[in-house]
């Protein structure tokens, strides 16, 4: 009676092909979201034309969308931003299946582009997951299973799309941006998986001291 003995060579061979065939399908699950995005509309937010904490929209899918600011003290005097102070920024109604980055960002001439450049650049330690929450000058909220390890925060209610970040307010000059020359505001907006999406644009205008 004879024994048929698989070589090891065609062991690893399958083994290579099993390991890539996973990749393959680790990758298609990444981007095919992001190649596959449909953009949602705009967020309908008029622009206040004063400085305030606070301020709301109607998006293109129908969420009121809130976002507010305050400091140690309440709500924010952004009329008088400080670099390096800690300005609590918390949202509402936004749409939890769309990651957002929220950073200080110059505000677009044409209604309905997306905001930039903005300061702060990437939060530090979010290309390896190893990010320090204590004095981001940018943030990253979502709650997508292959980002969410990655960046700063994570919607606290999805349902709701509730977030809470605490940013250090940067300078007012960096990445190309000089917000003493040019009208600037705590934004948010679609983070790289819906780039080109600007439903979760909120602005609120600032003014460095």
């Amino acid at each position: 009676m004879s024994s048929t003995r698989v070589r090891p060579s065609r062991i690893v061979l399958v083994a290579l092909l099993i390991v890539a065939a996973l990749v393959l399908v680790a990758v298609v699950a990444v981007t095919a979201p992001i190649l596959l995005h449909r953009s949602a509309g705009g967020s309908g937010q008029e622009i206040p034309a004063d400085i305030v904490p606070e301020t709301s929209a109607r998006g293109a899918d129908g969420r009121v969308r809130t976002l507010s600011a305050f400091d140690e003290n309440g709500p924010a005097k952004l009329d008088a931003v400080k670099p390096g102070e800690a300005i609590r920024i918390e949202g509402s109604g936004f749409d939890a299946g769309i990651g957002i980055y929220v950073a200080v960002c110059a505000i677009p001439e044409v209604t309905g582009e997306k905001p930039g450049p903005c300061l702060g650049g990437i939060p530090e330690g979010a290309e390896t997951g190893d990010v320090d929450d204590s004095q981001l000058t940018s943030a990253w909220v979502t709650n997508d299973w292959a980002w969410r390890n990655f960046a700063t925060h994570r919607y606290a209610d999805a349902t709701a799309g509730d977030f809470s970040v605490t940013l250090t307010m940067p300078e007012a000059s960096g990445e190309g941006l000089d917000c003493r020359e040019t009208r600037c505001a705590i934004a948010t907006r679609a983070d790289h998986t819906a780039a080109a999406d600007r439903v979760q644009d909120l602005l609120l205008p600032i003014a460095y001291e």
